[in-house]
């Protein structure tokens, strides 16, 4: 395995600080959000022959293995690092709040339909989506708009 760089460590520790500071179902969605970040920090990303087979892969297959992973995401690295904001929270709790979080991404893009102004879009499917996952505080509900915004467009 490789070194990681100091940078890239205290970088990975603002992060985990600040969702520290969320209850524990939103630290797991604010954690989820910056997934990719924290993968590319700790040096996860696919190695280039990863990279080419994901690439010759069939839609389907790819897919499949995308489904899977987000359906097992509490078995990766998102533990670790929900169990650092909340280490009171039993383990149980903290992969239920992985799920929903991963969950609850999902019905936003699900709900998410492009009919009309592109912000009442975005703001309708995060309503939707709140309807099944109610737990939440209004400023995770604003960063869900947001994120949803930044990958539809």
């Amino acid at each position: 395995m490789r070194q990681i760089s100091q940078r890239a460590i205290d970088q990975i520790a603002d992060i985990i600080a600040e969702a520290s500071q969320l209850p524990l179902h939103d630290a797991a969605f604010a954690l989820w959000r910056q997934m990719s970040r924290l993968d590319s920090l700790e040096e996860r990303c696919p190695s280039a022959e990863e990279v080419r087979i994901n690439r010759a892969m069939p839609s389907e297959q790819w897919f499949a293995k995308y489904r899977h992973e987000r359906e097992h995401a509490c078995q990766g690295p998102m533990f670790g690092y929900l169990k650092r904001t909340h280490r009171h929270a039993s383990d149980d709790d903290i992969k239920q709040a992985i799920m929903e979080a991963v969950q609850f991404d999902d019905a936003c893009s699900d709900y998410f339909k492009w009919e009309g102004d592109f912000w009442d879009c975005v703001v309708r499917a995060v309503a939707q989506a709140a309807k099944k996952h109610p737990h939440y505080l209004d400023a995770t509900y604003r960063d869900a708009r947001n994120n949803l915004a930044y990958h539809m467009k």
